[in-house]
């Protein structure tokens, strides 16, 4: 069964809205694009927040591998649902009704192919991510999206907690694949920008008995400590493994590499020796090399995370709504999204953990 389309009349919506898009590299701007009108099974959505996420600023860049431009942004976000286009199913439409408040969860799966039939729908063999390549991303004042993948948010998450559910998610997955049972771990997290602090979360949770974090920033280091961190070091001095070692007193079971680059993957590997896990978070830029000796001889394993499923959402809103997770500690900076650009120069410029935008 589905429900009859549902979108307010003309006039109670405008005749265009603002839509962030990124032609070329390192030029951010506003367009104004008629407002969107939901197809078959798609839902009308209005902005409430929206997050600048490291893989915005890798593709405003023109530096991310799978995203191409020109790239229209907007993956992190919390709105409202303002209508239905036909044929959307009535059990989605009573689970997110007119006027609730909503995560999207970006994945766009086929639903066919043996990922997707047997649940790891987020490695779907055609899978596009809405904000990452879609013709149309959250960072609008309206915008349109399946309405099956609209996630109802719990009243007690304010609005820019409910911003975190999705960029929690993907550490929760990762930590997902490296236990996820992680009691009486240890565990060294590379990166204390946003990915990294929500996977020290995440990691917590599970149930790690000793975290070590490294950051280049001194005043993201100490915000990792102030998070739960065991301790902090500089990822920039070359003798961090040596030192993240002796602090663990062995090597580390697992290290979520949150960077993803040539020196963090090494880092991760010597801190892993012998037996242990490396998780890669952060998306990298460009291929980089590994000891495949060493791998191979002391046993070590290298998994790669891909985003989330929807009971990781499930769990974020779970830590979000526990406490475990404060926005303000996470929600560094905020910019009207009328001021696009300036949000993007300033989650490019290192000093932010989280720039969010507000219509």
């Amino acid at each position: 069964m589905t429900v009859t389309p549902s979108i307010p009349s003309e006039s109670a919506l405008p005749d265009s809205v603002r839509q962030v898009v990124v032609r070329e590299p390192d030029v951010v701007t506003i367009e104004v694009v008629p407002t969107p009108v939901p197809a078959a099974g798609e839902a009308l959505v209005r902005l409430v927040a929206v997050g600048i996420c490291g893989s915005d600023v890798h593709a405003a860049h023109g530096r991310h591998p799978f995203v191409p431009l020109p790239y229209h942004p907007g993956h992190e976000i919390l709105g409202v649902v303002v209508g239905f286009g036909a044929d959307v199913a009535a059990e989605v439409a009573a689970d997110v009704p007119v006027g609730t408040r909503v995560v999207i969860e970006p994945i766009h799966a086929c639903g066919a192919c043996k990922y997707c039939l047997d649940g790891r729908y987020n490695l779907c063999a055609t899978m596009r991510f809405f904000g990452c390549g879609t013709p149309v991303g959250g960072m609008s004042d309206l915008f349109v999206i399946r309405a099956d993948r609209l996630v109802p948010v719990p009243e007690e998450l304010e609005d820019l907690q409910a911003v975190l559910v999705e960029p929690l998610s993907t550490p929760v997955h990762a930590v997902s694949l490296a236990g996820p049972d992680l009691t009486g771990k240890s565990v060294a997290i590379l990166g204390a920008g946003t990915i990294g602090l929500l996977t020290l979360a995440a990691a917590r949770r599970a149930g790690a008995a000793r975290t070590a974090v490294t950051d280049v920033l001194p005043a993201k280091r100490e915000l990792a400590r102030q998070l739960g961190a065991d301790a902090v070091f500089d990822s920039v001095d070359p003798t961090v493994v040596q030192q993240i070692r002796e602090f663990l007193g062995t090597s580390a079971d697992v290290v979520f590499d949150c960077v993803a680059v040539q020196a963090t993957v090494d880092q991760a590997i010597g801190m892993a020796l012998k037996g242990g896990t490396v998780v890669i978070v952060g998306v990298p830029a460009a291929p980089v090399t590994v000891a495949l000796p060493e791998i191979q001889d002391l046993q070590v394993r290298i998994q790669g995370s891909a985003t989330f499923t929807r009971a990781d959402f499930a769990t974020s809103i779970e830590i979000l709504a526990s406490g475990a997770v404060r926005h303000e500690d996470i929600v560094t900076a905020r910019y009207p999204l009328g001021e696009a650009a300036a949000a993007f120069a300033e989650a490019s410029s290192g000093r932010q953990v989280k720039v969010v935008l507000l219509p």
